[in-house]
């Protein structure tokens, strides 16, 4: 209960910062958007910044919403006016009060701060909602307590089966791009680096997992396991992640384990043994890993990527277990984000290359020092592969690096071309300099930049500075422009090495034009990507005949590998071959991934039939997909159907 005194205080704090909230929220021009910096945030660190995020969050699996509270330790940068509101994002959040922590209000005995005034603003489909706080000159910290919705984008709550046919609760978070206001009120800009500690509160029988450290071993209290979680570096809000369920981990190495359900570690285990000597070839060349531990998260087959690169702890799809260690280059891509993307972070959504490219290119880094320069030639003319499509596929604007995002969701940005066209910028790079001076190069990038958030035009500017001076000749064949602000591939771009197809490229030809049967192909040892450039090759002019006979000798449709079955059932879609349809439905209701969702549900669209069956099979699947998997195939649907002839 609060006093009288305090509430009296409280309204006239809230009737006097009225006027200074409702100026700063009416706009969004002039010297106040200045202040905000990021067109995908309110937040207006110019103003005041938040430093740090303390959680207290309670887990509850029955009214699937996370309650309790969120403090954040803010400052204002020199110069700026001493009563300007803090604000924050929100998003699907329920915001029950707002009270300043270090002053006691009339519930000080059950701890609560003194309340203070606080306005939600108008919301935003895409943004969400501001909350714009108004503090005294002398705070430091604001607590918000507050509790999760079914609008809030980023959590999915799931009842998983276990190995033994238990239902099991589980939770997880997907942050990135600008989800993390959907679960935390913070300001939600990959530019206001924070730390953060979080308590946990958590059903008996279930283990809660974050990015961070485990701070002390768990504490019952009141029926509810309490776990504490601490990460000391500064990291964007896109990075706070956080999972409940039936978990345990097997370590890989001194510092290196994986984290899952009872039915999957050991296979998970297997599949990622050599994640201890990726983080000692990613060391050697762009300098000491600066998280401590590194685990891999495998989440139920729902995650709508592949992998997410929350510090300490990926979180990685289910999917990559193909018991043969070929998929591993996805742990080796979110490996390489401890570098790229979590050390030195893109300061804007327009900025993501800077995270996406300079990962790919170190992740076949990794892959040629683990694997050998072949398959990382092969995971290379892949990606090309993968570059070219989306070329084709996008319109002008968003085949720029340095994308402009204005007025649309950045997750429209997070196309294949910041991944392939960035890596590519850099394999340019590399080629012009030298790989030793560029790994130099890249080496003192990290450090320079290190727990920084940075735009374009900063690493520009570094690379004219660091690189460019360094041979002034090569730096007179780069067109920076060409390659960050202008659409398309440059002129000279370097053309991966394909010679280690060759034999498979050949099989393509041959069983295409007829002159050897599928019975005759020697693919019995081709590894997973082999098996991609094959189907891939193939001519648009197949019949189910043709089908059939490659899936009597080879078994496609019956394949565990996701990579491959999603490959084989794109094209069992596209020529009509039926004996597939069974395998379709079961992979589109049971896997969540959007690389394979999206090219089954396009190539469905293709037809009229195929629209009918897409619908219903995402009617069925819906519950099972996350909620950013659920936006992405509704936008698809949405299209007008064809039409028959």
């Amino acid at each position: 209960m609060i006093s009288g005194r305090a509430l009296v205080w409280a309204w006239l704090a809230f009737a006097g910062a009225l006027l200074v909230v409702r100026a700063v929220g009416a706009s969004m021009s002039g010297d106040e958007e200045g202040h905000r910096g990021d067109i995908h945030s309110y937040a207006r660190p110019g103003l005041a910044r938040v430093t740090h995020v303390a959680l207290d969050l309670a887990v509850d699996f029955h009214a699937k919403v996370l309650k309790g509270s969120a403090t954040l330790t803010f400052e204002r940068p020199p110069g700026a006016p001493a009563d300007a509101p803090l604000v924050l994002d929100t998003k699907g959040l329920v915001i029950e009060g707002v009270t300043r922590p270090d002053l006691r209000g009339g519930g000080a005995a059950q701890g609560v701060g003194q309340p203070v005034p606080f306005e939600p603003g108008k919301n935003d489909p895409i943004l969400g909602a501001p909350l714009s706080i108004t503090l005294p000159a002398d705070a430091t910290s604001v607590r918000i307590a507050y509790h999760t919705t079914a609008d809030s984008t980023a959590l999915q709550w799931l009842t998983t089966r276990d190995s033994n046919g238990r239902l099991s609760p589980f939770l997880f978070t997907q942050s990135q791009a600008i989800h993390a206001r959907s679960w935390i009120p913070l300001q939600d800009s990959p530019a206001v680096r924070v730390t953060y500690e979080a308590t946990i509160r958590v059903p008996e029988l279930w283990t809660p997992v974050m990015s961070a450290e485990h701070d002390d071993p768990p504490g019952i209290v009141h029926r509810q396991t309490v776990y504490r979680f601490r990460m000391s570096h500064p990291i964007p809000p896109y990075l706070i992640a956080l999972a409940v369920g039936d978990l345990s981990r097997q370590e890989l190495g001194p510092r290196t384990g994986v984290v899952a359900g009872p039915g999957v570690i050991k296979a998970a285990a297997q599949e990622f043994a050599d994640t201890e000597t990726m983080v000692k070839a990613a060391e050697a060349r762009y300098g000491p890993y600066r998280w401590g531990r590194y685990n891999l998260l495998i989440l139920p087959p729902s995650f709508p990527f592949g992998g997410m690169e929350n510090p300490m702890l990926t979180f990685a799809t289910p999917t990559v277990i193909a018991g043969d260690k070929s998929l591993v280059s996805l742990v080796a891509h979110e490996l390489a984000h401890s570098w790229s993307g979590n050390l030195v972070t893109n300061a804007t959504w327009s900025d993501f290359w800077l995270n996406e490219g300079f990962t790919t290119y170190i992740e076949r880094r990794i892959i040629e020092d683990l694997y050998g320069t072949r398959r990382a030639a092969m995971e290379r003319v892949l990606g090309m592969r993968e570059l070219r499509d989306e070329l084709k596929s996008l319109p002008p604007r968003d085949q720029v690096l340095h994308v402009d995002l204005a007025g649309r969701d950045p997750d429209e940005g997070m196309t294949r071309i910041p991944y392939e066209k960035g890596a590519l910028f850099l394999t340019t790079l590399e080629q012009a300099f030298g790989r030793a001076r560029f790994d130099a190069f890249l080496r003192a990038y990290f450090d320079h930049f290190a727990f920084q958030s940075i735009t374009t035009k900063d690493f520009r500017a570094y690379l004219r500075a660091h690189l460019f001076t360094q041979d002034e000749a090569a730096a007179q064949h780069i067109d920076l422009d060409a390659w960050i602000e202008q659409p398309g591939l440059p002129e000279g771009y370097p053309e991966p090495d394909a010679s280690a197809f060759a034999p498979v490229d050949a099989a393509a030809s041959d069983w295409s034009a007829g002159r050897r049967t599928a019975a005759q192909l020697d693919a019995t040892a081709w590894s997973t990507q082999e098996w991609l450039r094959f189907l891939q090759s193939l001519p648009a002019t197949l019949d189910a005949g043709k089908m059939a006979e490659l899936d009597g000798s080879f078994h496609l449709t019956d394949r565990g590998n996701a990579e491959v079955a999603c490959q084989w059932l794109t094209l069992a879609v596209r020529h009509g071959y039926k004996a597939a349809d069974a395998r379709l439905d079961s992979f589109l209701t049971t896997i969540g991934r959007r690389k394979f969702l999206m090219p089954l549900y396009t190539e469905l669209l293709t037809t009229p039939a195929g629209g009918v069956k897409a619908r219903a099979l995402f009617a069925k699947a819906r519950p099972f997909y996350h909620p950013i998997a659920v936006e992405s195939v509704e936008k698809l649907l949405s299209k007008k159907p064809p039409q028959e002839p």
